[in-house]
């Protein structure tokens, strides 16, 4: 009798393996690694267009559970052929919680360097494909509109060759040392703040920046590691354009980095943004959504002009399954304030300023709303650890 031959995998479908590939771009915010690593995840399946995750948090109260679960979503999701993803969320006993820690001391002790952010902290990098879509006029508009909600919000100009944040702001260098950390320049936003790293600090407005890859990687990389960020809410990155070695670099210093795409409307912006999209899913990075720039234009007559065409936005929102999160109109007031050092998102009359009010609230809400984590793991069991002893360590 001739045995039966094993079916080949069906291509059209992830593999285990695969599934958990991705899972690797899922990080505990609190523990600073992967979730596979920490051996957070008890079992994945797949069963055709489904994927069932069984994953074990230290605490079922954990207050980041949410956050996990929509992050293994995601990023699950992002697979060809997945259309649904089944999560059951577990609880460890205490050997489980031992040896997780036990883990995540020795990660910490292998890293080189950790980035001075504090483990709640959110970050938002803004990209783009391509330059001249208004990046840095986003990233700034965005960073003051969250500021205005009243939270502390670092803001660092990684776009190390076009730096343009301190003249946007209105604010200058050079930066101060203390502690052997360099001190961002801080700048109050009504009942928030905003505390600002830039090339512009440390160069004239004037001077060409002339590095490549590996040395612009390693500048982003002092701006993370050596500058005392404080107790930030929010770290918006307004990076360089393209997918190059500094958007490599990020997504391996800051694995909980989420995207913020910037297009125009029109189709070639959108192609070229959707690139920035694609290096994100290959870096196990979240895209939290699209923003659509320089959308329309209205005269003082109230005629609606699309200079740069229309849905590009929409489009690229749909294309790579993340949400629109808002359309920001072209207006004068955007070039003029950057210049002066007066975001229009502060111009109570300017048109985009409830544009970035909205946006910002969206992010906060639901995009990457910052969690309380006075109740998470780590915490505990260092006050239990304290408690007890050196004896019982």
């Amino acid at each position: 009798m001739t045995p039966h031959a094993t079916p080949p995998p069906d291509p059209s479908v992830p593999s285990r393996d695969a599934v958990l590939a991705a899972l690797r771009g899922v990080v505990d915010p609190e523990l600073h690694d992967s979730v596979v690593d920490l051996g957070m995840i008890r079992d994945v399946s797949v069963d055709g267009a489904t994927v069932r995750v069984a994953i074990a948090l230290t605490v079922a109260s954990c207050p980041l559970r949410g956050q996990i679960r929509e992050d293994v979503e995601h990023h699950v999701l992002a697979l060809a052929g997945v259309e649904h993803v089944e999560i059951e969320m577990r609880a460890m006993d205490a050997g489980e919680r031992a040896a997780l820690m036990d883990r995540a001391r020795r990660h910490a002790q292998e890293r080189a360097a950790p980035v001075d952010l504090p483990a709640s902290a959110r970050v938002l990098a803004v990209v783009s494909g391509k330059g001249g879509v208004g990046k840095s006029s986003v990233s700034v508009n965005l960073a003051v509109a969250l500021a205005s909600r009243g939270h502390v919000v670092g803001l660092l100009d990684a776009d190390i060759w076009g730096f343009s944040v301190p003249r946007m702001l209105g604010v200058s260098g050079p930066l101060t040392v203390r502690d052997a950390k360099m001190q961002p320049v801080d700048r109050p936003v009504g009942a928030g703040l905003l505390r600002v790293v830039s090339m512009g600090f440390l160069s004239g407005e004037d001077d060409a920046i002339m590095w490549r890859g590996l040395v612009l990687n390693r500048a982003v990389q002092h701006f993370l590691e050596d500058v005392a960020w404080g107790d930030v809410d929010y770290l918006v990155v307004d990076m360089p354009p393209g997918t190059g070695d500094v958007q490599m670099g990020l997504a391996r210093m800051l694995p909980r980095t989420e995207l913020l795409v910037v297009t125009t409307p029109g189709i070639a912006a959108q192609k070229v943004a959707g690139r920035a999209a694609d290096m994100a899913r290959k870096g196990h990075l979240r895209v939290g959504g699209v923003i659509e720039n320089m959308s329309d234009f209205v005269c003082e007559h109230g005629t609606r002009y699309e200079l740069f065409g229309s849905g590009g936005g929409e489009r690229l929102a749909a294309e790579i399954g993340a949400p629109l999160l808002g359309t920001v109109p072209l207006h004068p007031s955007v070039a003029a304030g950057g210049d002066a050092g007066a975001p229009a998102a502060l111009d109570p009359s300017s048109p985009v300023a409830p544009v970035f009010r909205a946006i910002a609230e969206r992010v906060a809400l639901e995009i990457a709303p910052v969690v309380e984590m006075a109740g998470c793991t780590a915490r505990l069991l260092a006050r239990v650890e304290a408690a007890a002893g050196p004896a019982r360590r």
